[in-house]
Parts: structure tokens; C-alpha cells; sequence
């Protein structure tokens, strides 16, 4: 993928189009994006200087590089005039970077709240049309709410990357986390089709407890492909896990084993496939 500056994305699939079920109004993206900056500037003002250096999940930054990071793609996208063929000027991103290494704690959050800011503004002036509008993302062309709903899966994570290891709590349900499982959902069939590597005739479901609750099911034959949950009563393997631990183990970011141990996410059924698929979930990083 071109854009190798956007670690939650990368090498990630194309998403499958989210059933109508799932969808969102393209205005609620916008309040669910706003809610993922006030969470991130919430945990700005919580740090201590020792913790701004403390290594995020994201293997290679700190919990600082993390917070820039995730606000340097929303520098980026500031004034970008949205079409389907050109992405963002991600090139911003390193010159954020560059300034933002020197700057102290109270500095470089007075940045990130000021770009925040800014692209509240600029959402709130959008129309219904620019929302609609074909728009370049990560995974291809979607429209802008689309887009936006990627956005929300990025700073919805990143945040989570720091807060995790610093022990710090997050509100994990929501109108944010809702879409966040959207796109884990939307990629289930390649997640056990090809990550998981499900053999031909079997079947999978994951029951997932709050704060988002959701069943989801897949059916391989031929290829794996997601189902409604009723009509697979008695799937070949049953997963379950609450919705932050499938979501960090979907991005990569936390060891199953450790979450095997603890009983945070647990499986029956096929006993063997049941493990694989719980260690190998991981479809994005």
C-alpha cells in the first residue's frame, strides 16, 4: 500500500461494503469522529511528561509518536479537496513530526487541539453532498462518509494503543465503537478465510459480549463468506471475546496468548481450529 504512514491500515484488505444493518447516517460519522478527538485530547491532558515517552502497542513509536501520528493524518486531510483519484498530502504528516519533536507537553497539545479544531470546523460545513462524495481512502474508492468511518477506526485504536499500556480506562462502547466493529466485521471473511485459513466446509461463529455486542458468522465454501448468525446453529467452531479484546487482536496489538490466559477470549467446537482462530485473528496492523 502506498500510504506506509498509516500503520492501523496497513496491508489491510479491501473492506467488504457494510450490510445496510450496520450502516450510519453520514452525518453521525462526523459525531463519531468529533468524539474520537475529544477522546484523544482527553488522554493529552491526563499524561505526565513520563508517560508522553512510554511505549505505545505500536511497536516502533512511543505513546507521543502514537498521538502524533494519528493526528498528523488529520493535518494531512485538512483543505483536501475530495476526490477519488488523488490521496491526501500525507507528506504533512513527517513535517508535524519534525516540529512537534521539540515542543513540550503543553505545546505540542495546544497543536493537536488547534488541528482538531480546525477540522471540526471544516466538518461541520459539509454538506450532505460532499459526504456522498467518491472519495480516495486506504481500501479504495468509498464515498467521503466512508472515508470518514476509517478515520474513526484509526483514532478509535490509536488511542487504545496508548491507553492500554499505561493502564488507563477508555469507554469502549459507543457510536464510535459501533463502527470500529463494522470494519472488523466487514473484513470477517478474509480475516477467516485467509488469516484464519478455515478449511472448505467449515463454519465459524463469534459471539461477542459488550460493550459491543455482536454475533458474527462465516461459511467457507469454496470461499469464506460471512452469514446471518441464525442461519448457523451449529457452527464447527463458536469464539468468544468481549469487543475491545477482538478488536485489538483483529489490529494486531495485543498477544493471544496472553489474552488466552487471562480468559478474555476462549473457544468451543473444533478444538484445534478454535485455537488457530484465536491466535490469528490479526488482519491489519
Amino acid at each position: 500500500m502506498a500510504v506506509a504512514s498509516l500503520p492501523v491500515l496497513r496491508s489491510r484488505p479491501a473492506l467488504a461494503m457494510l450490510s445496510a444493518m450496520h450502516s450510519y447516517a453520514p452525518r453521525s460519522l462526523i459525531a463519531a469522529v468529533e468524539a474520537c478527538y475529544s477522546e484523544t485530547l482527553d488522554l493529552c491532558e491526563q499524561l505526565s511528561d513520563a508517560e508522553w515517552t512510554r511505549q505505545s502497542l505500536c511497536p516502533a513509536w512511543t505513546v507521543r509518536q502514537a498521538v502524533g501520528h494519528a493526528v498528523g493524518v488529520e493535518d494531512a486531510v485538512l483543505g483536501w479537496e475530495i476526490n477519488a483519484d488523488d490521496m491526501p498530502a500525507f507528506a504533512k504528516m513527517q513535517a508535524l513530526t519534525d516540529a512537534s519533536a521539540g515542543m513540550s507537553a503543553p505545546d505540542f497539545k495546544a497543536r493537536v487541539k488547534q488541528i482538531f479544531d480546525a477540522r471540526r470546523a471544516e466538518l461541520r460545513d459539509m454538506s450532505d453532498a460532499d459526504l456522498s462524495q467518491a472519495s480516495w481512502t486506504p481500501v479504495g474508492v468509498q464515498d467521503y462518509a466512508g472515508f470518514l468511518a476509517i478515520r474513526v477506526f484509526d483514532l478509535w485504536v490509536h488511542v487504545r494503543d496508548c491507553a492500554i499500556p499505561l493502564g488507563r480506562p477508555t469507554d469502549d462502547a459507543g457510536l464510535a465503537a459501533e463502527i470500529v466493529m463494522n470494519q472488523v466485521e466487514g473484513s470477517i471473511g478474509y480475516i477467516i478465510g485467509k488469516k484464519v485459513g478455515l478449511p472448505d466446509g467449515m463454519s465459524l461463529r463469534a459471539d461477542i459480549t459488550g460493550p459491543v455486542q455482536r454475533q458474527i458468522a462465516v461459511v467457507v465454501d469454496g470461499r469464506a463468506k460471512a452469514v446471518e448468525p441464525g442461519s448457523l446453529p451449529d457452527p464447527d467452531v463458536v469464539l468468544r471475546a468481549d469487543s475491545l479484546t477482538f478488536t485489538m487482536l483483529a489490529c494486531g496489538r495485543v498477544d493471544p496468548q496472553s489474552k488466552i490466559d487471562e480468559g478474555a477470549i476462549s473457544w468451543s467446537g473444533d478444538a484445534h481450529w478454535g485455537e488457530h482462530a484465536a491466535r490469528s485473528l490479526r488482519f491489519t496492523m
